[in-house]
Formats: structure tokens, sequence, C-alpha cells
């Protein structure tokens, strides 16, 4: 009987060593969540802090979301002044748990505010599938330096969802071209998709600024209704996360039409909830909405 015993009990000690290897990663963000989790694969444990389709700008981090970072291997953020609990979240771990700000690494658009004498770094950007690309390297790199000796399974599972982001990106790519440059006009819910914008030839014209909590100013507002009347803009488009109301107004009064529903601060829900699946739905929503 003992003789059976122990490869049982040998198969139970190596389950539990190779158990203790996984990788603990606390993400405060759906979409570093997905990049950890597809590059990271068998490796990694992901704790996805901000649920999809709530608002990263109005997330703080609960006492159960600071003891899961003080166990944490390594915390994500997307950086560019998003996340302001940087401190609390050091601080939960004794800095002891290595803090990754992926954005930082990536290139930054700056958008000026209404009185043009400050600027303010946009956080939106994983509406560039570009960025995309160089964060999922990244994360790579992060996880790497905390398991060097899995640095192969990150590198090849990093080049196969690079590969998808390609793909992704040619099909985008060929769905804007669809539309006419002229055409390319969006007005949102508050200033999230510049880098979208760039990628694809956009111009935006955000009834808000930076958050979807902030409320236009009445100048704002008809500086605004005057803009898509003297484009033409056909089609003005809601956010999950942003109160519509401002829109209604603007469809009332300029006669465009609402032309659907964008995720822009995270993956939403549904076909949505991945980014190849977030993207295609805000990429087709638009160019439908304004052809």
């Amino acid at each position: 009987m003992r003789l059976l015993l122990l490869p049982l009990l040998f198969l139970l000690s190596v389950a539990r060593s190779s158990g203790a290897e996984t990788l603990r990663i606390s993400a405060f963000s759906s979409v570093l969540a997905e990049i950890a989790g597809r590059v990271g694969g068998e490796e990694v444990v992901v704790t996805s802090h901000v649920p999809a389709g709530s608002d990263p700008h109005e997330f703080e981090p609960k006492p159960s979301d600071l003891k899961r970072v003080a166990k944490a291997d390594l915390v994500l953020l997307s950086a560019k002044h998003l996340e302001g609990y940087v401190g609390k979240l050091k601080e939960a771990s004794g800095g002891r748990v290595p803090v990754l700000e992926v954005g930082a690494q990536l290139p930054s658009l700056w958008l000026e505010s209404e009185s043009k004498d400050a600027r303010s770094e946009d956080p939106h950007w994983w509406h560039s599938v570009e960025n995309m690309r160089k964060a999922a390297k990244v994360v790579s790199a992060g996880l790497s330096g905390a398991r060097p000796e899995k640095k192969s399974v990150f590198a090849a599972n990093l080049e196969a969802y690079t590969a998808e982001l390609g793909d992704l990106q040619k099909w985008a790519r060929g769905k804007v071209a669809e539309l006419p440059r002229d055409k390319r006009k969006l007005v949102t819910s508050h200033d999230a998709l510049q880098y979208f914008a760039k990628e694809y030839g956009f111009t935006v014209y955000p009834v808000a600024g930076l958050t979807a909590s902030e409320q236009p100013s009445s100048r704002q507002v008809a500086d605004l209704l005057k803009t898509i009347k003297a484009q033409r803009v056909k089609a003005v488009f809601a956010e999950d996360t942003a109160n519509p109301k401002v829109l209604q107004q603007i469809t009332a009064e300029t006669g465009a039409v609402l032309g659907g529903l964008l995720w822009v601060d995270g993956l939403g829900t549904g076909t949505a909830g991945t980014y190849a699946g977030m993207m295609r739905h805000n990429v087709a929503t638009i160019v439908d909405a304004l052809k």
C-alpha cells in the first residue's frame, strides 16, 4: 500500500509546488487584465479590480482590493494620471510589490483645457491598437522580470496575442476606409477617443473633458451645437459611463441622431467583453452611423 501511495504523494507535491509558482497579478483596468491573462497564460492568476463597464476615473480601491495588492506579485496600472490612488497601493504592499505603470512607457497625447492655459495627459491610450501591441510588450517584460525562468513562455504568448492585434488592426483600418475622410467627425460624451482619432483620421468634438462626470458649461454646449450644425455631423455617440442628457439636447436641437453606445473607459459586456470585441463594436458603430 505504501508503494502505491508514494507516486500519488509525489504528484501532489509537484502540483503544489507548481501552483506556488503561479504569479498573482493585480490589474487596475479590464484592458490590462486581458493583456496579463493573454501574455501570462497558465503562469498567472489575474485579479481585475475595476469592473467592466465602470468608470475608472471615479474608482477608489476598497480594503479588499488593498489586501489583494499586498499579496500580489505584480501590480499593473494604466498610468498617465488615471489612478490617483497609487500611493495607497504602494502603502498597502509596504513597497514590496512591484508596480508597473504600463502607460508611462507609451506615447502620450495632451489635451488643452477650456481656458487654454493648461494641458492634461490623455490616459485613454488603449483606443490605439498600436499602443495595445506596445503595452503587451511592456507587460511581457514585467512578467519576465517577476519570473525569469518563464520568459520564453511569455514571449510565445506575446507573439500570438500581438498577431491577433495585427489582424484586428487590419480589419479596423479596412472598416474605417468605408467612411470618407470628410465624414470622420466624432461627437462623444467626453474626451476619451483622441488616440482612436489619431490612429484612424477622425476629429473629436467632446461634450465634456477627460472624465465622463465633468459637466460642460453653457458656453461649451452652445459652441458644440454650432460646430455640429456647421460641420453637418450626422450622428453623436453615447458612452457606457456617461449621462446621455446633454446628447439628448444636442440631437433635439441639431437633427443629428444618436449613433449608438460606445465603450470607452475599458472593456464592455457581452461581445464587447474582450479588447477585440470592444474595438470591433466601437469601430462598426461609428462607421455605420456616420456613413
